[in-house]
């Protein structure tokens, strides 16, 4: 279960917690075609966090560089899963968090802030530390899609 894994660079891929195990075949078809929102307001950031999500197979949706854009493709594209930003231009990323909430599509904060920037309610949710290895995301990623059957 992906809830309360902090991953992050000092663990070069590995969780604080257990990884889910190897792929196996139903969770490498997890990935592929998986359409990822991501939410990150740095560009430079951004491509890199897509070029690694389509690299694992996944359709990314996006990205959204500011809340607003992120709240329309949500309303608008079909999504599986989310990589969001905390900090997006200087405004907190939990509108968007409550509302993959709400519709229960499982998401992940990839943030700087760790564990303790994150508010009350979401405090439970994955987060990658940033930097954070490109298996770490794999793990992380596979883990809440696997998780979104149980929520």
């Amino acid at each position: 279960m992906a809830a309360g894994w902090t991953i992050g660079p000092e663990s070069l891929g590995r969780a604080t917690r257990p990884l889910p195990p190897p792929a196996t075949s139903r969770q490498t078809d997890v990935l592929r075609n998986a359409r990822v929102l991501v939410v990150e307001d740095e560009f430079m950031v951004a491509a890199l966090l897509e070029d690694r999500l389509s690299g694992l197979g996944c359709d990314v949706v996006g990205p959204a560089h500011d809340i607003e854009s992120a709240l329309a493709l949500l309303a608008c594209e079909p999504v599986d899963a989310a990589v969001l930003d905390v900090n997006i231009c200087g405004r907190m990323v939990f509108p968007v968090a409550d509302a993959l909430a709400e519709q229960k599509i499982p998401f992940i904060f990839a943030t700087a802030y760790g564990r303790g920037g994150l508010a009350t309610p979401h405090a439970e949710r994955a987060v990658l530390n940033k930097p954070y290895h490109e298996r770490a995301l794999e793990h992380a990623l596979r883990a809440a899609l696997l998780g979104r059957d149980r929520n």
